[in-house]
């Protein structure tokens, strides 16, 4: 589980194909890998991940080509935002985050409202079900508060502390971002639906 509040922003050094998926080398930058062991879940930019190497301040994950199919996807030289798995002590800023992706949004609007930026994004109509005006979302694995719902497509301010912490700050229009909906909208659902035997 993670919070969704960023911890640093890294970056894909090597993408590397293997049977069934791709494996990454991902550079933590200012990301402390010293508490990490293999074996460890970190989220980048909102995807679970398993720690398989580590480097000094560098770790290696594998992905299989079923998170491939449903993630905005991994290319080197990208900005991944990092969080390390969350501890039963920490604070919880932000919501809590499973680091499963449920769909893959895209950016209509990115647009200066003073000091913040309002980003606008269009999920699959499938998710627009689950996303509420002021409830939690998840964009590439940042916290984000939904302002507004209009169909498929939700509105969240991004704070100047948010914008000079994650990779949100050099979002463009048309750029694909990782969605995942709030956890309690989805088991709303499933208690809310038909009893089974």
């Amino acid at each position: 589980m993670f919070t969704g509040i960023i911890s640093a922003v890294g970056s894909i050094s090597e993408v590397r194909r293997g049977a069934g998926g791709v494996r990454l080398a991902i550079d933590a930058v200012r990301l402390s890998l010293d508490d990490v062991a293999i074996g460890d879940s970190i989220a980048v930019s909102g995807v679970c991940l398993t720690v398989v190497e580590l480097h000094d301040r560098a770790f290696e994950a594998d992905v299989s080509d079923e998170t491939l199919s449903c993630v905005a996807g991994f290319e080197r030289g990208d900005a991944v935002n990092l969080e390390k798995a969350l501890r039963l002590s920490d604070r919880l800023g932000g919501h809590l985050v499973s680091g499963h992706v449920d769909g893959v949004g895209c950016v209509q609007r990115f647009e200066s409202i003073g000091d913040s930026r309002l980003i606008a994004v269009t999920v699959p109509t499938a998710l627009a079900r689950y996303i509420a005006r002021k409830g939690s979302i998840a964009v590439d694995g940042v916290s984000l508060t939904v302002n507004e719902v209009s169909a498929d497509t939700f509105y969240s301010n991004l704070i100047p502390h948010t914008l000079t912490h994650t990779n949100l700050e050099s979002v463009s229009i048309g750029k694909r971002v990782n969605v995942e909906v709030d956890l309690i909208a989805r088991y709303v659902e499933q208690l809310s639906g038909p009893s089974r035997p």
